[in-house]
């Protein structure tokens, strides 16, 4: 038994029993009065017109920047669980990967089960178009062959990308809605697993892969990699709007010129550049 084999068995047996989530979280704790995430984690944190906002108001965008970043893993999970059922479809190959597969797909399916269900105890008005899917990273995520390397670039990027937000989220748990830190808590155990999964898969592709080739990915996976970072981080408009924030300030704007936010996002990427690197593709979000 080689390697990967090892780790599919290590991670289909961490997987059972399985718990759903839908049991897992303190719903009767969600309460208005707290942050959903940490002051740090906001978009607009650092800004003159942040530090005039009334405490309520901060409290209310934390709330609805958290809506916006579980709406981004709920499309994120929809492609995810695409992609392993047309796979597992068509499996007639090694019953381990298609374990794992399985396991996998029942914790996507928890995962965005838990959001919908956070989404409807919120209590919030929800944005009519919850998240700006990023179009040239869900053609990749959807079209690109699964047995590829630039397949699993794109997985990695999805998989690490957002953990780092879960993360700082789970570090704070004292300054946050216990019903949230269940939630993150809950994805991030799991998604542990799954990023396991990738960055094993992905070195196998990308070991083999000639430099010329890793090159001619480059300016594709710099582009995926910029509207997924950017679609994640910078929230739309209405965000704001539906926030109660005063009118005037282009508040999108403001985010995107924050030098807070960009270091914010510096430290949530960090860890993703670092795996492509060693594998030498240099990307970068700005």
């Amino acid at each position: 038994m080689n390697s990967s084999q090892e780790l599919l068995d290590h991670l289909s047996r961490n997987s059972s029993p399985y718990q759903d989530p839908l049991t897992r979280i303190r719903w009767d704790a969600l309460s208005s009065e707290d942050y959903w995430i940490p002051e740090e984690a906001i978009s607009l944190f650092g800004t003159p017109e942040y530090s005039a906002l009334s405490g309520e108001q901060k409290r209310r965008l934390s709330q609805y920047e958290f809506l916006y970043f579980i709406s981004g893993a709920l499309w994120l999970e929809g492609l995810f669980m695409e992609r392993i059922s047309r796979i597992s479809m068509h499996s007639t190959g090694r019953l381990d990967r298609l374990n794992y597969r399985l396991h996998e797909l029942r914790e996507e399916a928890g995962h965005s089960l838990m959001f919908i269900e956070f989404m409807r105890r919120s209590g919030l008005e929800l944005p009519e178009r919850r998240f700006p899917k990023p179009k040239l990273a869900t053609l990749v995520g959807r079209f690109a062959p699964f047995e590829s390397s630039i397949f699993w670039i794109a997985v990695m990027i999805g998989e690490e990308v957002p953990d780092r937000m879960n993360r700082l989220i789970h570090q704070r748990r004292d300054q946050i809605s216990p019903t949230v830190h269940d939630v993150v808590s809950t994805h991030m155990i799991d998604e542990a697993r799954h990023m396991a999964h990738a960055r094993d898969t992905l070195e196998s592709y990308l070991d083999t892969l000639p430099t010329w080739q890793k090159a001619a990915y480059r300016p594709l996976m710099r582009r995926v990699f910029r509207q997924f970072v950017h679609a994640f981080y910078y929230p739309t408009a209405d965000i704001y709007q539906l926030a109660g924030l005063p009118a005037g300030p282009n508040y999108r704007r403001l985010a995107h010129d924050n030098p807070r936010r960009a270091a914010f996002i510096d430290t949530c990427v960090d860890p993703a550049l670092q795996v492509l690197r060693a594998q030498g593709l240099v990307l970068n979000w700005r």
